[in-house]
């Protein structure tokens, strides 16, 4: 063998060894995969009611509780800690103007404080007026009126010029139509020291003239309410227009016309 040959077949020794030795050395070890955490969602503390609380009751302690919230999808005009940290004391004694159900988010508007707060008139709309008359469970659908339910008011009078057989004189007439019921509730007094029930009342939101025809539709007779559907108030039908203040209110009873007026 020349020089060249013997340089050919060291090199393919070599390369040889080489390959041995790669083909049954162990395979490199992979470093393992860590799994990277996704960083902490941003949260703040929100108000919420611990309990069903109904309109009127008043605020304890024990009422709210403070909630994690994200704080990207926190609800528009709810209380949150970040804002007013001290608001879950300063609310001790405040009364729920309108439901809140267990684990609500808690709004200000929601609620009243005040040394004597009037909740009913926190309900009312600005030129509005409430207006309470005596009901029975046969004046008020069998009782089962209850607050925000829309009503129709009917006057039930005896007219002393129909005579003829009896109930004949009695006659009824529609007064006001669509109208919200604020509040429903009894009526107690006081007797030998004991609270005594001696009635019951519905308080109607009303317009000044309409409240005026009802004061005094209940001097000359009786008034009942009639329950509307659901649907008259989600279609937000507006209570019929009471007459002008100078105009009178037309009653036909069996065909006879007479007027009443309200001032």
């Amino acid at each position: 063998m020349n020089k060249a040959q013997i340089a050919v077949l060291g090199v393919a020794i070599i390369a040889g060894g080489g390959a041995f030795v790669m083909l049954n050395a162990d395979p490199p070890q992979q470093e393992p995969m860590q799994a990277v955490a996704p960083p902490p969602a941003r949260t703040d503390q929100v108000l919420v009611a611990a309990r069903d609380l109904p309109y009127g009751a008043a605020l304890a302690e024990a009422d709210t509780n403070w909630l994690e919230w994200p704080i990207n999808a926190v609800p528009h005009g709810v209380l949150r800690k970040s804002e007013s940290p001290e608001i879950k004391k300063d609310l001790q004694g405040a009364f729920v103007r309108s439901p809140i159900a267990n684990g609500e988010p808690i709004r200000r508007e929601r609620l009243v404080k005040g040394q004597t707060p009037g909740l009913m008139s926190t309900m009312l709309s600005s030129g509005r007026r409430a207006v309470a008359i005596d009901v029975s469970p046969n004046t008020t659908a069998g009782g089962f009126i209850l607050p925000n339910d829309h009503v129709d008011v009917i006057r039930l009078y005896r007219d002393p010029d129909q005579g003829g057989q009896i109930g004949s004189d009695m006659n009824s007439e529609v007064i006001l139509r669509n109208v919200r019921v604020l509040a429903m509730g009894p009526v107690f007094e006081t007797k030998n020291g004991e609270a005594v029930l001696t009635g019951a009342t519905a308080t109607l939101d009303l317009e000044p003239r309409q409240a005026e025809i009802v004061i005094l539709a209940q001097r000359s007779g009786q008034l009942a309410l009639m329950l509307r559907p659901i649907a008259d108030a989600l279609a937000e039908e507006k209570p019929q227009a009471a007459p002008a203040a100078d105009d009178p209110l037309t009653i036909v009873r069996f065909g006879v016309t007479s007027t009443m007026r309200a001032r």
